[in-house]
């Protein structure tokens, strides 16, 4: 198997849709129209030589699946030229690919901030973790641009942040927050999973790492667990490489194959479903058991204005708030028929959660509701239904609550 300069930039030319389906592609001497499956540990040479090669850097075929592999490097190129990134690489989960790029380039001394409102392990990460390693860290209300400016410090290296949030869907200004980051020599690191790379672009909006959970919308079928990390080639090569090749934080061959036919629908997938995202908004927004409702496609966003500068499109996820408090939104979820309950987001399948209890329960009442996480609020992700048997079966389960 081979792959040429060519073929690495020949898909460049194409929009999302075609790259999604093509970029990336190799294919074995047997012409495969699927992409292959290399499901191996390692790889053998031609000669003592060659093998030496190899470990020097001085040949570029593979030597070990826990730092490359042809299936995996299939993934990195299409989630590469998909987000217009220099370089990328793939992890076995989302929260791997989220801990390696926070981690990799810090050291002790250094210093990070990072934005509240964020998905409870990524709290963990940048609140908890860190500080073990004498990395210190500073959370602010990410809405407000003065409180990143006020935080920076001389040792500031990284800033983090998810836009919209997890799980109240706040839309943060990305180009400002980089610029604020970059005036005081740190970097942005962006986690994209909410807007998906089909309705926005961090890296063009200024930041300089994008991270991905592959577990949601990529594989967007409930199968497997995967992370992407993309950035320049530079971070990559200086921060990511040998980290990821000594810790081995490694994607299965088997697991970048599912995301990389993940990746062929994807595009249609997150279109539908943001279609349905927005008609599930329309319809729940002023329902008389529902208290606040936030859903970025609508002018009712706190951040309407932002999200059409920044983002292509609304997401795929509704949050709400059942009037009642957790008793009520129990009910409601319990009642359901169509959407299910789990904590997973982006599948085929509609899916609610109740954040409070899982995603964000580690979290003191106090934190939540600081970020407005309350005992009735409900976060739905949009599947692949009929919007109206979806918006039946909300209605129906509202009455119960």
């Amino acid at each position: 198997m081979s792959e040429s300069a060519a073929s690495k930039s020949s898909t460049a030319r194409y929009r999302p849709e075609t790259r999604l389906v093509h970029s990336g592609t190799l294919r074995s001497q047997f012409g495969e129209t699927s992409e292959a499956m290399f499901l191996t540990q390692g790889y053998v040479y031609d000669s003592a030589e060659q093998c030496e090669a190899r470990f020097k850097g001085e040949d570029p075929g593979y030597i070990y699946s826990r730092y490359s592999n042809p299936t995996i490097a299939m993934f990195e190129r299409r989630m590469i030229e998909l987000e217009g990134a220099e370089a990328g690489r793939s992890t076995a989960t989302g929260m791997a690919a989220v801990t390696t790029a926070v981690l990799a380039p810090l050291k002790a001394g250094d210093h990070v901030v990072a934005s509240k409102a964020m998905f409870g392990s990524c709290r963990y990460v940048v609140e908890d973790l860190l500080p073990r390693y004498g990395i210190a860290s500073t959370l602010v209300d990410g809405l407000d641009l003065d409180q990143w400016k006020k935080a920076m410090r001389p040792n500031t290296r990284s800033c983090f942040l998810e836009s919209p949030t997890n799980p109240t869907l706040d839309v943060l200004d990305i180009s400002s927050i980089a610029e604020i980051a970059h005036q005081a020599g740190a970097r942005l690191i962006v986690d994209n999973v909410f807007a998906t790379p089909i309705w926005q672009s961090p890296l063009a909006l200024g930041a300089d790492v994008v991270v991905y959970s592959a577990t949601k919308h990529i594989d967007g079928q409930g199968r497997c667990l995967g992370g992407m990390i993309l950035s320049s080639e530079a971070f990559i090569a200086e921060h990511l490489h040998n980290f990821m090749r000594q810790t081995g934080p490694s994607l299965s061959p088997f697991n970048a194959w599912v995301l990389l036919k993940g990746l062929e629908t994807l595009a249609v997938r997150v279109r539908a479903q943001t279609d349905t995202a927005a008609k599930v908004a329309d319809a729940l927004a002023r329902h008389p058991k529902i208290s606040r409702l936030i859903y970025p496609g609508r002018a009712d966003h706190p951040q309407a204005d932002l999200v059409k500068k920044q983002m292509r499109a609304g997401s795929t996820l509704v949050g709400f708030e059942v009037k009642g408090g957790k008793a009520a939104a129990f009910r409601c979820l319990n009642a359901l028929k169509v959407s299910r309950i789990s904590n997973n987001l982006g599948d085929a399948k509609s899916l609610v959660t109740h954040p409070a209890t899982t995603t964000h329960q580690r979290l003191t009442p106090e934190a939540r509701a600081e970020l407005g996480i309350s005992e009735g609020f409900v976060r739905f992700s949009a599947g692949l239904e009929h919007p109206d048997d979806l918006i039946e079966d909300l209605q129906a389960a509202l009455e119960q609550a």
